[in-house]
């Protein structure tokens, strides 16, 4: 195991015990994953408790989802993962996380979009420098069939590239970064806010 590969699969294996401990990442759901070289990634083998990942609990892919590790599994969503590196050389690192909040607000909003303004906390995006700013986050619906999900993914990408995140409706959260502790930022950042609208929609209809 290379010195490279060693540092990335342990910043996995801490975001998934960051993420499970605070309740994103429940069980075996969830994947993470970094970026390994320009057409290469390493992400989390499909089926592995989040919060007990091991070294041997990832695996390199190319950019089109393939292992190339014989004998590992990827994750059926790798794609998902793969499409943001080969969209932006920029990222770094992609979390998938499974929080209350993220799936019940998913289903809660009808339209394909989900709209934060006037939120201090929008700042902790990447590229956002004012609340004054509007985070506009597309909710996708759910598809087993991930080549399908990922073709209406990628003309929202290309339309919108200041995008930050998206959700899966009844499912959870995609967020990414330059590197892994910029894209665990961004979860607690989503997550802060998921909160914050739920509570507003609940005193709402009180």
């Amino acid at each position: 195991m290379t010195a490279l590969r060693e540092r990335l699969a342990q910043e996995i294996i801490d975001a998934g015990r960051f993420l499970y401990e605070r309740g994103w990442s429940p069980a075996t759901s969830s994947n993470y994953s970094t970026r390994l070289s320009a057409d290469q990634a390493l992400l989390t083998v499909s089926g592995r408790h989040k919060g007990r990942l091991g070294p041997d609990d990832v695996l390199a892919t190319d950019l089109a989802g393939n292992s190339l590790e014989p004998g590992k599994k990827p994750s059926a969503e790798t794609l998902l993962h793969t499409q943001l590196y080969g969209w932006k050389a920029a990222i770094g690192a992609v979390l998938h996380t499974h929080s209350v909040n993220a799936t019940v607000l998913s289903r809660l909003c009808l339209g394909d979009s989900l709209v934060f303004a006037d939120y201090e906390l929008q700042k902790a995006f990447s590229g956002i420098a004012s609340h004054e700013t509007q985070v506009q986050v597309p909710i996708f619906d759910n598809d087993q069939d991930i080549a399908r999900l990922a073709a209406r993914v990628q003309p929202w990408l290309d339309a919108h590239p200041d995008c930050v995140g998206y959700l899966i409706r009844g499912h959870g959260l995609y967020t990414w970064g330059p590197s892994m502790g910029d894209a665990l930022r961004q979860v607690e950042a989503f997550e802060f806010l998921f909160e914050c609208e739920l509570k507003v929609r609940a005193l709402q209809r009180s």
